[in-house]
């Protein structure tokens, strides 16, 4: 579908101000929020410059949705003649986030479309995920900074999408026996989307459950396992053979298996 057929593009369009996008966000757009159409939400975007993002949300969401706008410049606040409410703060504080949650109170969707640094989008991510509702999300765009070099000095060990790697494992410590991370998500986190350019966090406490591992008591036969049995036809098997070992002397297949791993990781 080309990205001018959809609902997200039509209310770009259609913006009564200077809005810009990326044409490959469009479709990202309907997938990820077409849900929330026409239902009493409340939808904050984190940088607004020329104010046309607020009539494209809120010409795409309907009319009983709450559009809230957060930006750095004073100026923005103009734009509160046209209903919407209107924050002057940085996103990089947490004492703005504090003072901004004290006020609104939890929100459905929050949009980041504001400084794109390191910096910027973490803090951001670790205020914002627990006064996100049930079912809501936080969506971050223009991750693509995290590879540039000129302005936002990436890649970086420290840059949001190795930031968002490290979310997916906090998730993952649900599993029981894992490592588990001091500053941790995964009460919140159920689910992560990663996009070109986009990363979108779906907030669900009552999903976010420890894993347990069940039986169903059921009849078994007893299976033979076979995930650690050599190929017969491999250099260690034939290794083992000939020395008579006992063990499974799968060790050096798995570093052997490393190595052919590594161009994967190129």
């Amino acid at each position: 579908m080309s990205y001018k057929n959809s609902l997200s593009y039509k209310s770009f369009i259609n913006s009564k101000y200077s809005c810009i996008k990326h044409t490959n966000y469009f479709p990202i757009y309907d997938q990820l929020f077409k849900q929330y159409r026409g239902k009493n939400i409340i939808f904050v975007e984190i940088g607004i410059f020329s104010g046309g993002s607020l009539f494209m949300w809120r010409n795409f969401f309907g009319k009983k949705a709450k559009i809230i706008g957060i930006d750095l410049n004073p100026a923005s606040k103009q734009f509160e003649k046209y209903g919407f409410q209107i924050f002057i703060g940085d996103q990089s504080k947490k004492s703005f986030w504090d003072s901004f949650f004290k006020k609104v109170g939890k929100v459905d969707i929050i949009l980041d479309d504001g400084g794109h640094t390191n910096y910027q989008q973490i803090i951001t991510t670790n205020k914002c995920i627990p006064m996100i509702k049930d079912k809501g999300k936080l969506v971050i765009e223009d991750v693509h900074t995290s590879f540039i070099k000129q302005n936002w000095y990436n890649p970086s060990k420290y840059s949001f999408i190795n930031y968002s790697k490290k979310i997916i494992e906090d998730i993952n410590t649900r599993f029981p026996g894992l490592k588990e991370f001091d500053y941790s998500l995964k009460k919140y986190v159920y689910k992560i989307d990663f996009y070109e350019s986009i990363v979108s966090f779906e907030i669900n406490r009552k999903l976010c459950k420890n894993n347990k591992f069940i039986d169903n008591k059921k009849k078994s036969i007893s299976p033979k396992e076979y995930r650690n049995k050599l190929d017969e036809k491999s250099f260690f098997f034939q290794i083992k053979k000939y020395f008579n070992l006992k063990s499974n002397f799968t060790y050096p297949v798995f570093l052997l298996n490393v190595l052919k791993l590594k161009k994967y990781f190129k």
